[in-house]
């Protein structure tokens, strides 16, 4: 007989989202139910934002001791152990592997159950020999690897993120599906550390970034030997030996036929929305995910959905910023409403891109030519220039009255740097706060002070102020 339990909220999904729901309820003495069926961390700490990160800090400290010259430093012979590489991921995987662990969660007072939940109404779910009748349910059940239906993709072995972290060799010649953030970003870990890489995109690498600062990431990746075909559609796999050949065709109908060690398959993510019934508690979902009004509300007005399985933007760091507001939502129906304009993402590679906000062509479209795009670049910082890090620009779109509408970023710690304008953009920031602080002296961050001054570049011209001035000199 099933046990009843009767808590204030369930949560399905014990990823980023959904355990930042459970931690941050159960602070507050609420009785949560925490189920999942798969490993406590989701995502993110298994398979996506952690294990890639840690892989691609190995392959720059490849690079970083091999472009030591110019320094005036000497780096011979260099080797690069691939399966050691695989242990700096196994043990940053480790050491934040308690934070997320049952055994923490279970100390915060959360029920945790490690299970398969399932919806068989629209106020009751089953766990194993569990039913849990909760006031409110949040779904955070994450995604997984999209994958394509490819003429003989079913016949290969293919990677995907889930997979790729448990080589202990390098591939000789990896292939690569798909040219967006995850794609490139282990294209480049892996070619530093000794791989072969060509990677196929259908449309344009990196289609979702400012394309002028998305083409400086492909000369770099490009530049260090990685083969990159946009606008070339895979039209078959094929098994060859103990390998894959990757049939292609280009946007002027050539023909290109690659053979490759082992197929990393990167085309995107699918929700998870599977298994879980949500029909039978009259959630409305798609192939997308999760149908949810502004306030992350389901179809069924009991239930919440959070992270990758609702759609839209699909980060961690959304995820987190998802489930404060369903907290304020479900403890203090406080009213809360999802702004994906404020939210930025970074693709880590070597310089990195980010964005927040509207691009160029977004603003115009609302602001016309009130708009004005402000920039600087790396070559013009200091600190840049003594780290030899030059390669990058910043953007930075200002609409009526000087206001940060957003903001696009290539080159060294562009993540780091975005942080402020996240901030800025949080908090409503014109051109003269982002002029008017004061940056220490040499970083990176100047980028943004050099970009928000120059909005006011005319006024020293204007002739009304010069005249002004020269009256005020008058007096002494």
């Amino acid at each position: 007989m099933a046990k009843l339990l009767t808590p204030d909220i369930c949560v399905i999904g014990a990823g980023s989202g959904g355990l930042s729901v459970a931690a941050a309820a159960a602070a507050f003495g609420v009785d949560v139910v925490l189920i999942e069926k798969g490993l406590m961390g989701g995502d993110c700490l298994n398979y996506g934002c952690v294990p890639s990160k840690a892989l691609l800090a190995a392959g720059k400290a490849a690079v970083s001791s091999a472009r030591t010259e110019k320094f005036g430093i000497s780096s011979e012979g260099q080797k690069i152990d691939f399966a050691r590489a695989n242990d700096h991921v196994r043990a940053v995987i480790a050491t934040i592997e308690p934070h997320d662990s049952q055994e923490r969660f279970e100390g915060l007072g959360v029920t945790v159950l490690r299970e398969t939940a399932k919806f068989t109404g629209p106020d009751t779910v089953f766990a194993g020999d569990n039913e849990i009748k909760a006031r409110r349910f949040v779904v955070a059940t994450g995604s997984r690897a999209f994958i394509p239906a490819i003429p003989g993709l079913d016949q290969v072995p293919y990677l995907t993120n889930e997979t790729l972290f448990e080589l202990r060799e390098a591939p000789e010649h990896l292939a690569i599906i798909g040219a967006g953030p995850i794609g490139l970003e282990m294209a480049q870990a892996h070619r530093r550390l000794g791989s072969r890489v060509t990677v196929f995109e259908a449309q344009k690498a990196l289609g979702k970034d400012d394309p002028e600062l998305a083409a400086v990431v492909l000369k770099a990746l490009r530049g260090e030997g990685i083969e990159i075909h946009e606008e070339t559609s895979v039209e078959q796999v094929q098994p060859n030996g103990g390998g894959v050949t990757v049939s292609a065709k280009t946007g002027d109908g050539s023909a290109i036929a690659v053979d490759a060690s082992h197929l990393l398959v990167a085309t995107g993510r699918a929700a998870n929305v599977e298994g879980i019934g949500l029909e039978a508690a009259g959630i409305g979902f798609d192939r997308k995910g999760i149908a949810v009004d502004k306030g992350l509300r389901t179809s069924n007005r009991k239930v919440y959905a959070i992270g990758d399985v609702a759609g839209g933007l699909q980060f961690t760091h959304v995820a987190g910023h998802q489930a404060g507001l369903v907290i304020r939502s479900i403890l203090f129906r406080m009213p809360i409403g999802m702004n994906e304009t404020s939210i930025p993402w970074v693709t880590y590679t070597s310089p990195e891109l980010g964005h927040i906000g509207l691009n160029e062509a977004e603003a115009r479209k609302t602001h016309g030519d009130r708009v004005k795009v402000l920039s600087a670049t790396y070559k013009g910082n200091d600190r840049a220039q003594a780290e030899g890090e030059t390669a990058g620009r910043l953007k930075l779109i200002a609409g009526p009255g000087g206001r940060l509408l957003g903001a696009d970023i290539v080159g060294a710690q562009a993540g780091e740097i975005l942080n402020l304008l996240s901030l800025a953009m949080s908090k409503k920031m014109k051109m003269k706060d982002l002029a008017g602080f004061v940056a220490p002296y040499p970083t990176l961050g100047e980028l943004v002070r050099r970009a928000a001054i120059s909005y006011y570049a005319e006024i020293p011209k204007k002739t009304w102020l010069r005249g002004l001035i020269g009256i005020l000199r008058k007096f002494g």
